[in-house]
């Protein structure tokens, strides 16, 4: 290798490595807090528990009225009832958008819902302070104490997107033993989100800064994706030429005349390459898979069509006076509801009857009746979901690589992942699969070519996503872990020698640049 390559190859290393092993290090030690604390979110396992029970007694209109009562006519993505907004039971009613042009994303849950009193029929206008509380007061456990902190459109809990459809939030705090803020929607008054006072603190030294979150929220959110790919792009440079520059003079055959593999003789240095040496493989993995968590210019996105819901639907969620009131379909239930939702599927409308935990029964939405759908036309329905044809159709009774569950604070965790399923295998040009619900005729999820690539190169390489180790822990624990400890302590030692050497070039009043470098400095 030519010596003018071998220059800057240690120079690029050097100064890139002042400012970017410290980043490496907050990058690692607060991987490992991510490990067991994670952004506040309200899972669905979370807000199902927190609602009030629906009471069989109680006075509310049928939807079909309720819906013409609010003056909504025409078909429904989504209805559901549930005591989730000012303490008392409300038709959250989501009109038909049509379908999503190929290559966009839908518009966040919630987006256009509108919020319907369920004895009166009456749309709720803006949520107030007192709707906030009330809500507040139906979330928390019975005598706990309320504090409104008044309203914010965005904070360091509530940078995700899928909230944007309920900014401005309210905020409350509960004077429980944890300290919960309470986040609740400006638009439909349900809580959105919760954090408590351990989620707060310790995701200062997690996802906040992890994620880069000082950049979001402020003059700097238009950049913020920028700011994470370039930063992450330049320490995979910055760890590429250390990696280089370690193997080059590290003497594998005869060791140097201290009787050492490395040239260093300094502590610091010397720690610094050994552990670069041990470690630099999966310090690259690392910030390569977090740079692909951040689907860098799209490159994951195939522009796949939408799926013809219709096809699986049989028609569109349209409810009338046939449809029972929820009276009777509680009555008709296991009991212990807390949400009915509508739905459409095989053209008939069925009711989802959701306990505070476990799969929904699923009921016939005329009579309550308990109902059971039918394999083998779910099958031939979801077969029309695309334009294309069925190559195969897998029944997953176990998870695989795949189709998985993750702990509920993990970034991909929190969500229902049943057993059994069905897997339909279309063969398309984007080599799409589809994860259907036998129970209840729900698509649970859709992943082509592009969202597979993803799942390699982002949440195995990243969170070690890979089902032999997460059914093994501690193991997958102690591996994630030990590793992260050795990035630590390589990204640290870099952090002393970069700053040691930048002092000693400010003292001496010299240019901090990497022109002109003296020579007799390469070997640190």
């Amino acid at each position: 290798m030519g010596s003018r390559l071998k220059r800057w190859l240690f120079l690029v290393h050097r100064w890139l490595g002042i400012g970017i092993c410290l980043l490496f290090a907050m990058w690692f030690v607060s991987g490992i807090v991510m490990m067991y604390v994670g952004y506040p979110k309200l899972t669905e396992e979370e807000r199902l528990a927190h609602l009030p029970r629906l009471q069989v007694d109680a006075r509310l209109l049928a939807p079909a009225r309720a819906l013409a009562t609010a003056g909504i006519a025409g078909p429904l993505d989504e209805l559901r009832l549930a005591a989730s907004s000012g303490g008392r039971p409300v038709y959250v009613a989501t009109p038909a958008r049509g379908e999503v042009p190929a290559g966009r994303k839908p518009p966040p849950r919630g987006s256009g819902a509108v919020v319907i009193d369920a004895a009166s029929g009456q749309r709720l206008g803006p949520v107030d302070e007192a709707h906030a509380m009330a809500t507040a007061a139906a979330f928390a456990a019975p005598g706990v104490k309320r504090d409104y902190l008044g309203t914010i459109d965005e904070d360091a809990f509530t940078h995700s997107r899928a909230l944007d459809p309920h900014r401005p939030l309210h905020k409350v705090e509960l004077g429980d033993a944890e300290r919960t803020l309470l986040y609740i929607s400006s638009r439909s008054g349900e809580v959105v989100r919760d954090a408590t006072r351990s989620e707060q603190l310790w995701n200062y030294a997690g996802a906040w800064i992890h994620w880069l979150y000082p950049f979001r929220g402020n003059a700097f959110e238009p950049y913020w994706t920028d700011i994470v790919n370039w930063l992450s792009i330049l320490g995979i440079a910055m760890a590429l030429t250390g990696t280089v520059v370690g193997i080059m003079r590290w003497r594998f055959r005869k060791p140097y005349r201290s009787g050492a593999r490395t040239p260093y003789p300094q502590a610091m240095m010397r720690w610094h390459h050994i552990t670069g040496l041990l470690f630099a493989l999966v310090t690259i993995t690392w910030i390569f898979s977090g740079l692909m968590s951040m689907n860098p210019w799209r490159i994951f996105d195939t522009g796949a069509p939408p799926l013809r819901m219709e096809a699986l639907q049989g028609g569109p969620l349209v409810l009338t006076n046939d449809d029972a009131t929820p009276q009777a379909l509680l009555a008709a239930s296991n009991g212990n509801v807390r949400e009915l939702r509508w739905t459409r599927v095989l053209g008939e409308n069925r009711v989802l009857a959701q306990a505070a935990a476990g799969a929904p029964q699923v009921m016939g939405s005329h009579d309550g009746r308990a109902a059971v759908l039918d394999a083998a036309a779910l099958v031939d329905a979801a077969s029309r979901l695309l334009p294309a044809p069925v190559a195969r159709v897998e029944q997953l009774r176990d998870y695989d690589l795949y189709y998985y569950a993750r702990d509920a604070h993990t970034m991909t965790g929190g969500g229902m992942k049943p057993l059994p399923i069905l897997r339909i295998v279309f063969d398309d040009p984007h080599a799409t699969w589809l994860h259907l619900d036998p129970h209840t005729g729900a698509v649970l999820g859709r992943l082509d070519s592009g969202k597979r690539t993803s799942r390699w190169l982002f949440a195995m390489l990243h969170s070690w996503d890979w089902l032999p180790l997460l059914e093994r822990r501690p193991l997958w624990d102690l591996v994630l872990i030990a590793l992260s400890l050795g990035g630590t302590l390589l990204s640290v030692t870099g952090v002393v020698i970069g700053w040691r050497r930048l002092g000693r070039k400010l003292r001496e009043g010299r240019p901090a640049t990497i022109v002109g470098a003296p020579r007799g400095e390469l070997t640190g």
